[in-house]
């Protein structure tokens, strides 16, 4: 059953790598480097903690057969928010709220015994989601935003497929153990986000 969530989520990394190769292609020399930004951007610390973090949270919480919707969850509100982002659109203490977000993450990896209903859980994914993608919008290149976003979309689609493959493996190797280590992991997660609120 744990098969049919990863397998949904190499397909979407696949097909999300391989349009932005061939818009990439498509569109040589005009706003190539757009592309190369979006692949780099969640590469930042708070991005990359969260994203890892709702793949973790996914296989945890979520029924096996339903793993997907977590980082479907985060890419589309990390999308659409993105846009509104691009558009002008801002929040005050962004980079705050962002690093909060990473705790949040963090505290639903620490309480996974204790089950949040799955719409709720969604629910501050998407929330989460909306404010990282304000933070890609607003720093969308002016080379054009839909390279840009497919970049960002690609290796967000990789970190969520890491924390997938991290949290299934730790299920799977380290059986009885597994909801200590991942709270652990939520653990360190949690500090992450404070030292970097800490650091605005």
């Amino acid at each position: 059953m744990t098969f049919i969530p990863l397998k949904s989520l190499r397909g979407a990394v696949v097909a999300v790598s391989a349009f932005a190769a061939f818009a990439a292609q498509a569109h040589t020399g005009h706003g190539t480097s757009g592309l190369a930004e979006g692949l780099a951007h969640p590469f930042g610390a708070d991005h990359l903690l969260a994203m890892v973090a709702v793949g973790a949270w996914s296989v945890s919480a979520l029924p096996a057969g339903k793993v997907w919707q977590g980082p479907a969850t985060f890419m589309l509100a990390l999308v659409v928010s993105a846009a509104i982002g691009a558009a002008g659109v801002h929040l005050p203490f962004l980079e705050h709220l962002i690093a909060l977000s990473v705790v949040a993450f963090g505290a639903m990896l620490v309480f996974t015994r204790q089950k949040l209903p799955v719409p709720l859980g969604l629910g501050l994914v998407a929330l989460a989601a909306s404010l990282h993608g304000l933070a890609h919008g607003a720093e969308a290149p002016e080379s054009g935003f839909a390279l840009y976003a497919l970049g960002f979309l690609a290796t967000t689609a990789v970190l969520h497929g890491g924390g997938v493959a991290a949290a299934l493996g730790i299920r799977r190797y380290l059986a009885s153990r597994a909801t200590p280590v991942l709270a652990g992991l939520g653990t360190l997660c949690c500090g992450a986000g404070v030292y970097l609120l800490s650091q605005l």
